[in-house]
């Protein structure tokens, strides 16, 4: 794998494999990204003077644009993270997940497939299209059990549900077309450069400027976090090693309850940022309405990616957690702007709440 194409490179996990690729790899990459609200070139600074580094600013619905780009950059393998991904915003207003998720997903691959199609018999074999998805097309565990890669698809949201259509799109250009494909679903993500509508930055930002700190219902419902340094990791593995038309399930093996992240986030910032006050920032918990269909439990059972790709996560969920707490004390000059201009931490996904047109 010399030549790389990554979607949707300037949000979170893309921009993270993209370190990855050009600091640890001789990769050359081309980022391909539309740049809504999420996505962040500033992610990309310590990266963007390479010389293997390319941006194309697009969106993986201009099947043109793309068939032109990869007819240009001629790439090895595409790995696509292009997609819509906040639960709650999916609640308040589904359209942009259906177009980019579902039907820029299929615009994705039918560009691919005619370029994968112009190759020579060598490059053909070689080539491998990856799509990145969520354990959230599993739907909800109870108490017991874990998400393995032959889990039914039991998707609970509209975000979850146009991430369980792409990744069906995919499975069928594998079988109907031939079309070399790898999926892989990942567990909750956490680390330096997440946009704040999620629940560790937000915390930890709300934290920072005394305000509320919001857990949904009880806050005894369950994810597996995964450090996104770690994901970036096995998502290149995952394109090197994997078999053509597999699955691959990536966790950190690390379960909290909701209240459990966000009273270790506070424990960290007690030792890092004691508040002026003395008082512990657990004292600004406040339990909120529920999540619509607010799922109850996410955990991923990781074996199949460990034994055949030979990954593991290098960091615990504590080791994780410090490095991020720390990483947003000391780069308030990335998410300040985010907080000023684009989204300033209020709540999004009241089921009451509809956006018309």
């Amino acid at each position: 794998m010399h030549r790389i194409v990554v979607t949707g490179g300037a949000g979170f996990i893309g921009s993270a494999l993209i370190r990855h690729l050009i600091s640890d790899t001789d990769v050359v990459v081309l980022n391909i990204d539309k740049l809504t609200y999420s996505g962040n070139l500033n992610s990309l600074n310590s990266v963007k003077r390479s010389d293997r580094y390319q941006f194309l600013h697009a969106d993986i619905a201009d099947k043109p644009k793309i068939a032109a780009a990869l007819e240009n950059f001629r790439p090895d393998a595409i790995l696509n993270l292009a997609a819509e991904t906040h639960v709650d915003r999916s609640i308040d207003y589904a359209e942009p997940f259906i177009t980019t998720n579902i039907v820029g997903t299929y615009h994705l691959l039918e560009a691919a497939r005619a370029f994968w199609g112009s190759l020579d018999a060598q490059r053909k074999q070689d080539f491998r299209f990856h799509h990145i998805s969520t354990d959230e097309v599993y739907g909800s565990l109870g108490d017991s059990g874990l998400f393995t890669e032959t889990t039914a698809y039991d998707p609970r949201s509209p975000y979850s549900s146009s991430k369980a259509a792409s990744d069906h799109l995919v499975k069928a250009w594998t079988h109907t077309y031939g079309l070399p494909v790898i999926i892989t679903n990942c567990s909750n993500n956490f680390g330096p450069f997440q946009f704040p509508e999620k629940l560790i930055p937000l915390v930890i930002l709300n934290a920072l400027e005394e305000k509320p700190l919001p857990i949904y219902g009880d806050g005894k419902n369950v994810r597996d976090w995964l450090y996104v340094d770690d994901h970036a990791k096995a998502l290149f593995l995952a394109v090197r090693r994997g078999k053509i038309g597999e699955t691959y399930n990536i966790g950190g093996d690390s379960e909290r309850t909701n209240l459990q992240v966000v009273e270790a986030i506070c424990e960290q910032l007690d030792s890092l940022k004691p508040r002026k006050n003395g008082d512990s920032y657990k004292e600004l918990i406040e339990f909120v309405q529920d999540r619509a269909g607010h799922d109850r439990r996410y955990a991923i059972d990781a074996s199949k990616a460990k034994n055949e790709l030979g990954w593991h996560a290098q960091e615990t969920f504590q080791s994780g957690l410090k490095k991020t707490v720390d990483w947003y004390l000391h780069n308030s000059s990335w998410w300040r702007p985010i907080r000023d201009k684009t989204y300033s931490g209020s709540r999004l996904g009241v089921v009451n709440k509809h956006h018309a047109e």
